[in-house]
């Protein structure tokens, strides 16, 4: 005689049970406290962690008595409490440096500087001596807007300091109390902006949302083919709404789900790749000059990050989705140095720097929207990223499988259709 059914449980029942609160409370507490932690401590304190941040320094000035040198000399030794990283070159140099994104800002003591300011104690003074404060917008708001801080309080020091030379000339005690005050800050500082950048590109942010689109590209497709892939198969179960089903297991190795999932990101990719720059570039019309290399680049982009994801998820199983979130998103924001420079973040953020994707991915994309693609300004390096990146995809995760595989490892026992 057979056992009767056992009765169904229910939530109220279920609900009493301690032990099933215990993992889903400890994993969600863990995940918030961390993804918490990660992204603030980035950039919580950015004037605090500033350090280095690098500045051109030009000194136009050739006639005598070259204050445009000494200024520059004070400057540079000064440092601005080691927030800047000086870097005292010609104007050319520094133009240069711009047009790369190798600096954020530059502080220009132009040519005359000196001529200026001998004659404001004279009656043949027409103007005020300038100093050039120079903008890099292409190296992002935060970034620029920073340099540009540092380099118009340097600017306003040294005009301090030529001030009380010029106060105590024989000239000045003779000046009318309206020349005094202007003999006391006589050096008008000026804005400029030192490399342009189009209109619609975010004010230097396109770039960094242009990567996190490849990034979840490439991370949500690789998770979507992985889990269509496992659906298909029969390794998972297929549920919209109240319908459920399950296909018959399909009888196959890990590594030759691996490469089914991995031939199936490759092309998959391309319409995702190609989607995001429609999106960008004809719907919503952000400044794009190199429209052939950023669909190439988003494409390789994309395709590292997703091939990464079927690697990681085909290692770790049914946790590899929250593993390749940390890798990709959550590790990745904070140490990209797109929104904050990573001269202003916590020295853990800028060890992630050196290999976490979304840095590599975005020095890329800034490089193409801004530095006309220029190899110097992190193109280069990007490209050699990807594939680095893209190898070691290959390798971990067909390295995991074929392990598997040889131990034993199946991951479910087929079932008859």
């Amino acid at each position: 005689m057979s056992a009767p059914p056992a009765p169904e449980a229910t939530a109220a029942t279920l609900l009493r049970r301690p032990q099933i609160w215990v993992v889903p409370t400890v994993l969600t507490g863990l995940l918030a406290l961390l993804v918490s932690l990660l992204y603030m401590g980035g950039i919580v304190n950015p004037n605090g962690e500033l350090h280095d941040l690098p500045i051109a320094l030009v000194d136009d000035d050739t006639g005598p008595p070259d204050l445009g040198g000494r200024i520059t000399a004070a400057i540079a030794a000064d440092s601005a409490g080691g927030k800047a990283d000086w870097r005292v070159m010609t104007r050319a140099e520094a133009e240069d440096q711009l047009d790369s994104g190798k600096v954020y800002g530059a502080l220009v003591v132009p040519a005359g500087f000196s001529d200026a300011v001998a004659a404001l104690t004279t009656s043949g003074a027409t103007h005020r001596p300038t100093m050039l404060v120079l903008t890099n917008p292409g190296k992002g708001s935060l970034g620029s807007s920073l340099a540009s801080q540092i380099s118009t309080k340097a600017a306003r020091t040294a005009s301090l300091s030529v001030g009380r030379q010029l106060t105590q000339t024989g000239a000045a005690a003779r000046a009318t109390p309206t020349t005094k005050v202007l003999l006391a800050d006589p050096v008008d500082v000026v804005t400029r902006v030192g490399h342009p950048i189009g209109g619609h590109s975010g004010l230097g942010l396109s770039a960094f949302y242009y990567t996190l689109l490849l990034v979840l590209a490439g991370f949500m497709g690789g998770n979507v083919i992985s889990n269509g892939v496992d659906t298909a198969l029969g390794y998972a179960d297929n549920e919209i709404g109240p319908w459920h089903t399950r296909r018959p297991t399909v009888p196959i190795s890990r590594t030759q789900t691996l490469l089914l999932k991995m031939v199936m990101t490759a092309g998959i990719t391309v319409v995702s790749a190609a989607l995001v720059m429609l999106a960008c570039i004809t719907i919503l019309g952000m400044d794009v000059s190199h429209v052939p290399l950023l669909g190439i680049y988003s494409y390789c982009a994309a395709l590292a990050v997703g091939l990464g994801v079927q690697a990681i998820n085909a290692a770790f199983g049914g946790i590899g989705q929250l593993v390749s979130m940390f890798v990709f998103i959550v590790l990745g924001l904070p140490s990209s140095g797109a929104t904050i420079p990573l001269q202003a973040v916590p020295a853990f953020y800028r060890f992630l720097s050196y290999f976490e994707p979304m840095r590599q991915l975005s020095d890329g994309v800034r490089a193409i929207l801004y530095f006309d693609a220029r190899g110097d300004a992190g193109l280069t390096r990007s490209w050699i990223m990807i594939g680095v990146g893209t190898v070691l995809a290959l390798l971990f995760g067909f390295g995991m499988t074929t392990y598997y595989d040889r131990t034993g490892h199946k991951r479910l026992t087929p079932q008859p259709a």
